[in-house]
């Protein structure tokens, strides 16, 4: 491993000799420069500040006309993943989705209709073909992800850390390693400028769905190798945001300091300070909150989105996305929802669409977004260790799903779900961390309490004072704290019942713009005036929307769910005898209306 002393004399080089060397195919940046515009927080790489890559590279409504199309040239390979065996049968009929189309990526926008038009595609590469991924060579040493909190206190880390960085964001902006290009990946894949290779009618997204979570470790692999290519590292590894323990909940300091090349300007300058913990229950108003009941609100989302609410592997990774189906809407498994307020609580407040970190096309030109990612890819592990029926997906059509990137080389790579189920396999360790949420089960309000241990019947509309809501209502839109029960189809179930299914309550219909945060709470058998937070067993979940253009067809409203594990909770409140449950929908702050279609229970396997 070279020293850090002869790493600082050293400018990055083109090309990687340090990880097993494979024939790079790119011998210049290829592709036509971009027409960039500077933005007021664009520096050179020279500086070391914040923002060294000139990003608001918009082309304006008038440089439509000049849209290219990027031809990817898809190749075929072999996949290491040898464990899965192909089902003929299965084959026959499969649907993976294959990756981009090679022939069209369009421009981006934060929002239909707005002029600010972004190029989120990687540079033209014609007649170039994707090479099959393989992976690390078993000599190869081990890249340890460590929590940022500590990682930030080893002095010679937070160095080289800095260096790969200030590298990346000096390479040139056309060349597909470079941060400028790496940041437009995850805008490509999420905000509208990708479609499906084989239904190029149809947009490709890679939220929302069981490919979330696949998706992003590949995407931090080849990131991270990029990284420690640049500083001749192979061991180098990003840290994780610890944000699921209290002493990691914080900004790392490693990201504070303006001159850094970690740095980012547009962050919510309200939640730098060391005393500001990530609080997953954030209602974009407050922020005074005591630290004791933002860790245990924290402690008790996890545990909901991890335990509780994510029995099954459906209700974890999201809905199945396969070839042909349109792209999926807003909602996602419980690991999606889990991360999706630390982009909100982080990006820009005083940004007019959330930037960086607050919506889907700019989170990537934070360094922190991939630190959030590692801290979420880590959660992955942690699930699958909880037990029961906690384990990855074997459908041919998740397993031989494929994406595209840029590895180390500036080779393009085509690699498949099956190849990243392993993080082992990839050379990849998390640092091992306390998981005090695992302890944190809510518990039920002192009427709940009472009730549970006399097996009291619940009282109804009379006993919470509520204004119920009639079913014929829905749809509505959620303006205010809305009440309805809803009817249960079983009650009463065994132990051997709750084994085979999970009961699930639906918030179905939901209709929003996908460009608007939109946010709302759901509990159960509560006070409507006086509702639950998260360290009680009568809250549900809730659900937030992260801005992002859903769709190309002029408008972005979408129609979408969400889906709550209540089997424990109905134990927990005394519920589980009851004919049907009090629902209380109750609305946070929001940028635009949202509509509820109706609510249902249901039973998942």
């Amino acid at each position: 491993m070279a020293s850090l002393t002869s790493l600082i004399s050293s400018p990055p080089s083109s090309t990687n000799n340090i990880f097993p060397k494979r024939t790079s195919q790119l011998s210049a940046p290829i592709g036509r420069l971009q027409t960039l515009r500077k933005s007021q927080l664009a520096v050179t790489c020279k500086s070391s500040n914040g923002r060294s890559d000139p990003f608001d590279e918009v082309l304006a409504a008038a440089a439509a006309a000049s849209r290219r199309d990027v031809l990817l040239g898809l190749g075929a390979g072999l996949y290491g993943a040898g464990a899965f065996v192909t089902d003929p049968f299965s084959a026959a009929f499969a649907r993976p989705i294959d990756g981009p189309s090679q022939d069209v990526c369009k421009l981006a926008t934060p929002s239909p209709g707005n002029p600010l038009q972004i190029e989120c595609c990687p540079p033209a590469m014609a007649g170039r073909e994707s090479k099959p991924f393989q992976f690390p060579s078993p000599s190869e040493p081990k890249r340890i992800r460590r929590p940022a909190h500590l990682a930030s206190q080893d002095k010679e880390y937070v160095e080289k850390y800095k260096l790969a960085m200030k590298r990346m964001k000096c390479l040139p902006p056309e060349d597909p390693r470079s941060f400028f290009q790496q940041a437009k990946v995850h805008c490509a894949y999420c905000n509208g400028s990708y479609v499906q290779s084989s239904h190029t009618n149809l947009g490709l997204q890679i939220h929302f769905s069981w490919l979330f979570l696949p998706f992003h470790r590949m995407y931090l692999h080849f990131y991270e190798r990029i990284l420690g290519s640049l500083i001749q590292d192979p061991t180098f590894a990003l840290p994780f945001w610890n944000w699921d323990h209290e002493d990691g909940m914080a900004i790392a300091e490693m990201f504070k300091d303006p001159e850094s090349p970690l740095f980012d300007g547009l962050r919510n300058v309200h939640h730098l300070p060391s005393n500001k913990p990530l609080d997953l229950r954030w209602d974009r108003v407050t922020e005074d909150k005591p630290f004791e009941r933002i860790r245990d609100d924290n402690y008790a989302r996890v545990y909901e989105l991890m335990v509780s609410g994510a029995q099954r592997r459906l209700e974890f990774f999201g809905p199945k996305y396969r070839a042909g189906d349109p792209p999926p809407a807003g909602g996602g498994g419980t690991s999606e929802r889990l991360h999706n307020m630390a982009h909100l609580w982080t990006g820009g407040h005083n940004q007019q669409f959330g930037e960086d970190m607050g919506n889907f096309y700019s989170a990537g030109r934070d360094p922190i977004f991939y630190v959030h990612h590692c801290n979420v890819d880590r959660l992955w592990n942690v699930w699958k260790t909880i037990g029961g029926f906690r384990f990855d997906f074997d459908d041919y059509d998740y397993l031989n799903t494929s994406f595209l990137f840029y590895d180390e080389n500036s080779d393009l790579i085509k690699i498949k779900v099956k190849d990243v189920l392993d993080p082992q396999a990839l050379g990849l360790e998390y640092e091992d961390r306390p998981i005090p949420w695992r302890n944190s089960r809510p518990v039920p309000t002192a009427a709940n309490a009472a009730r549970t241990a006399t097996a009291a019947a619940f009282g109804g509309p009379a006993e919470a004072q509520a204004a119920i809501t009639s079913p014929s209502a829905f749809p509505l839109v959620l303006e205010k704290v809305t009440t309805v029960m809803v009817p249960r189809p079983k009650k009463g179930r065994t132990a051997k019942e709750k084994s085979a299914a999970s009961e699930i309550l639906v918030v179905e219909g939901i209709e929003l713009e996908g460009d608007k945060v939109v946010q709302f709470e759901v509990v159960i058998n509560d006070d409507p005036d006086n509702p639950s937070g998260p360290s009680n067993s009568e809250f549900a979940g809730s659900f937030l929307n992260i801005p992002h253009v859903h769709g190309n067809n002029g408008h972005n409203k979408f129609v979408t769910g969400l889906r709550m594990d209540i089997t424990e909770l109905l134990e927990d409140i005394g519920a589980e005898n009851d004919d049907q449950i009090q629902v209380t929908l109750v609305p946070k702050k929001s940028d635009g209306p949202v509509t509820i279609g109706g609510l249902k229970i249901e039973y998942s396997s």
